[in-house]
């Protein structure tokens, strides 16, 4: 029975994919890569599909997800942290309980992130005052346009907000890479203390969750289960019974603008690195006037997330078009209320927004 990327993405939509393939070596992703690139064949490789809103039509192209789960310990001791390596394929929340367990401190308040670890780097992903650059050594790609293996060091990878060069070719929709980008990733090292406590507490919301003061070290199995508390209250953690989950989690990234821009009196604003301040894409949708489960008249089964309000999510049969028919709006919403212009966070396969 051939697969469709509706049965491989946390929406829950899009159409089938020409041949998939899983990969259980990264020989075999590299073959598979080289192969339909020389083709001139649409390639996509794919983790966990929490990040990917596809086309109804599908995808006429080679799918390629790594199926390795594989961490290595290369150290660990007192003086250096513990470092390793975790294959692309790894499940992301599966390296943080893992890393919880062992004492390894820094991505605790990353629990129950959906997706791969090998694409966390890409998106530098954080939560609750973590991210994921805090605690990368380096990252295992393949070059796409060199034609080789290249190994990146941390300070080799760009990564920002939300961004890294590993995501620079996807800005450009009509490259060669594109749904791609240019380096595939294949392994990622991380390098973390040894610690059961937590690094220092960032984030308020959490802050008051755990009941301590911001900075402060609490056991970092705490700081694991108040972020799963926090991220299920919000409808992000998947559940296979909740629609609210159904989703890309965030659609929209928080917009970063440059310091002395106008902003909504009352909107949240904190540094985003010299001459700039982001603000809140959920303050600006729910001021704008897109409540919690907005739905577009006619618009099938799509809608925000009841719990959520920058969460757009398949209540059940959505198509790809109904969910792109909500982010336009939201989005016009946002810019005819504020001059403000938001990006979306998932990759669009086969659509434009």
């Amino acid at each position: 029975m051939s697969r469709t990327l509706a049965d491989l993405t946390t929406l829950r939509v899009g159409g089938p994919v020409g041949r998939l393939v899983e990969a259980s070596t990264e020989e075999e992703i590299v073959e598979t890569v080289v192969a339909a690139d020389e083709a001139g064949e649409p390639l996509l490789v794919l983790g966990g599909g929490s990040n990917v809103l596809a086309a109804d039509a599908g995808f006429a192209g080679v799918v390629v997800r790594d199926a390795r789960q594989e961490i290595a310990v290369e150290s660990q001791d007192a003086c250096g942290g513990a470092a390793f390596w975790a294959s692309a394929g790894m499940p992301w929340d599966n390296l943080v309980l893992r890393a919880v367990a062992e004492g390894w401190a820094g991505v605790e308040a990353l629990s129950g992130i959906p997706g791969s670890t090998g694409a966390t780097p890409v998106q530098n992903v954080g939560a609750y005052g973590q991210e994921v650059g805090d605690v990368v050594a380096m990252v295992r790609t393949w070059d796409r346009q060199e034609k080789r293996y290249r190994t990146l060091a941390h300070g080799e990878l760009g990564l920002g907000y939300r961004t890294s060069i590993l995501k620079e070719s996807l800005r450009d929709r009509t490259n060669a890479w594109y749904p791609t980008p240019r380096y595939v990733v294949l392994r990622v090292m991380f390098q973390m203390r040894l610690a059961t406590r937590s690094t220092p507490i960032r984030y308020p919301e959490l802050a008051r969750a755990l009941d301590v003061e911001v900075g402060e070290r609490v056991d970092a199995a705490e700081v694991r289960s108040a972020v799963l508390a926090l991220r299920a209250g919000k409808g992000m953690v998947l559940d296979a019974d909740d629609p609210d989950t159904w989703s890309a989690g965030s659609f929209f990234t928080n917009p970063v603008l440059p310091e002395g821009s106008a902003l909504p009196e009352g909107a949240p604003q904190w540094p985003a690195g010299p001459g700039l301040v982001k603000t809140s894409a959920a303050w600006l949708i729910q001021r704008a006037g897109f409540d919690k489960g907005f739905a577009v008249p006619g618009g099938g089964a799509a809608s925000l997330s009841t719990k959520h309000a920058l969460a757009i999510t398949n209540r059940g049969g959505a198509r790809a078009a109904d969910l792109l028919a909500l982010a336009r709006t939201v989005r016009d919403g946002v810019r005819d209320a504020f001059a403000i212009t938001l990006e979306p966070e998932p990759v669009l396969i086969g659509l434009a927004l």
